[in-house]
């Protein structure tokens, strides 16, 4: 009788090893892609990098590490739980800084254009992108990060394409790189045509990639214009959600009647976005303390950054370099677009 108890008693601790082996085995991924993240926070400090945000420059700094030394295998686990639970954590804190009531500042005219724009910026991308012959999972994710909110909006994105790492890094260049030259251009511009405070803050908000971006562009032209610039951005951030949702329910959807399981996944609707959602109403309720307020913007980035970090420690180089000009193209095509057309409509509607 003896026996089988002495079988009974020891088989809890031989089950629970490979559980506590599997929760060590993501530390050293997860140390790697917090330290690049620090480092990309650390240079933003230093002259010619503050335009940058940290998840460009974490991206960049993780390309470098893989294509000059190589990912160690260790980190591996680590970097994979970085794209994944620490990616999905920042996006559902992302909502923590906005609320329902900017949205109100912006006006009812503001938000029709924001959203004419980003809904035409997309559509007019995926045609380019079949025009072109580009990649669907790489269209998708360039018209993403040029109709929403750059970076944030790329890997959020991904979330629901699944595309490879080196297009996720190809559309975070493109709207670094067109995101740039906006911030360099639309002061130039604006000035030019006389444009005031609120429509010029309106058209950099509307059409500019990055947050950071916008702010570097709309209060190159004061106070008044760096302020409603920011508001206007932040409303376009707030529809992340809704179109990563609508992207989710429509890959469930060709799922669906093609009747395959995406990679043994299940159907990809990102449901953390919903918790996105959920931060943002908590947020609009004004219960959160103010002093709160710049902990969850810097937990939110540092997250963010972690995840474009474990992307660029993921990235191969000649990959990238293997697509061809198109997609260059594309991101292009896509910024003189969404550029043009909603200074088209700033001018008409104020």
């Amino acid at each position: 009788m003896s026996t089988p108890s002495t079988e009974h008693f020891d088989a809890p601790p031989i089950a629970a090893a490979p559980a506590d082996h599997g929760a060590r085995s993501v530390l050293p991924g997860l140390a790697l892609t917090a330290l690049i993240a620090a480092a990309a926070f650390g240079l933003r400090l230093l002259p010619g990098f503050s335009a940058l945000s940290p998840l460009i420059l974490a991206i960049l700094i993780g390309m470098v590490i893989h294509n000059l030394r190589g990912t160690p295998a260790i980190a591996k686990p680590g970097v994979k739980f970085s794209l994944k639970r620490v990616l999905r954590a920042g996006i559902v804190l992302l909502g923590l800084q906005l609320t329902f009531q900017q949205v109100m500042q912006v006006g009812g005219i503001g938000v029709t254009v924001v959203i004419v724009t980003l809904v035409a910026t997309f559509a007019f991308t995926t045609w380019l992108g079949k025009l072109l012959k580009v990649d669907a999972g790489l269209t998708q994710l360039i018209a993403a990060g040029s109709s929403i909110c750059g970076a944030s909006a790329v890997i959020a994105t991904n979330t629901v394409t699944r595309a490879r790492d080196e297009d996720v890094a190809y559309a975070v260049a493109c709207v670094t790189i067109f995101g740039s030259l906006s911030m360099v251009l639309m002061p130039l511009i604006g000035g030019f045509l006389g444009m005031d405070a609120h429509a010029f803050g309106l058209w950099t908000g509307s059409s500019i990639h990055e947050v950071a971006q916008v702010v570097a562009a709309a209060y190159a032209r004061g106070q008044e214009a760096g302020e409603f610039g920011t508001l206007a951005k932040l409303t376009r951030v707030m529809l992340l959600a809704p179109m990563v949702l609508m992207l989710g329910v429509a890959a469930a959807r060709r799922m669906r009647q093609s009747g395959q399981d995406h990679d043994g996944g299940g159907i990809p609707i990102p449901w953390f976005v919903l918790g996105f959602l959920v931060m943002v109403g908590l947020a609009s309720t004004g219960w959160l303390p103010e002093d709160l307020a710049p902990y969850s913007t810097s937990a939110t980035q540092f997250m963010l950054a972690m995840a474009l970090a474990a992307m660029g420690l993921e990235t191969d180089l000649r990959k990238l370099v293997a697509e061809g000009p198109r997609p260059a193209l594309l991101g292009a095509g896509a910024w003189l677009f969404i550029s043009a057309l909603s200074l088209g409509l700033v001018l008409i509607t104020t």
